[in-house]
């Protein structure tokens, strides 16, 4: 139905309430950085406005620590934006902190809890192999 694939990879060692906190922080930057990805609002039967969603599926995957370092290079070499969650981000407390300490690290310097695109399908299949469904 969709040729392209919304995906987020989480490091599968991280603690349950770090995935889901990644998961929700990088679903809102690819969300908020690819145009038409969030479709229209919800109206419900009572008349009750509710917020637009993503229209297509998340894929939501996981991988260990070199399998991360793997799809962040292979991102990176194909030219996909993506949004990244760094290991340094569970330690801070706002935006501005997280931008900071995430300023301080270059590719394959810091430990990746999670990455997350918007790709053609083939494309995404290519940049997140090795990588598993998320139990």
């Amino acid at each position: 139905m969709f040729d392209t694939k919304f995906v987020i990879t989480v490091r599968e060692d991280l603690a349950t309430w770090q995935k889901l906190n990644v998961t929700a922080f990088l679903a809102t930057g690819v969300s908020a950085g690819t145009l038409g990805l969030i479709g229209e609002p919800y109206k419900d039967a009572a008349g009750h406005d509710y917020y637009a969603i993503c229209r297509q599926p998340i894929i939501v995957l996981s991988a260990d620590a070199a399998g991360m370092d793997k799809i962040q290079e292979r991102a990176l070499s194909r030219g996909v934006d993506a949004a990244l969650y760094i290991d340094d981000m569970f330690s801070t407390s706002h935006d501005a902190a997280n931008r900071e300490v995430f300023s301080k690290c270059a590719p394959g310097t810091a430990r990746i809890a999670g990455i997350a695109f918007h790709a053609d399908k083939k494309l995404a299949d290519k940049i997140t192999k090795g990588a598993k469904m998320h139990p």
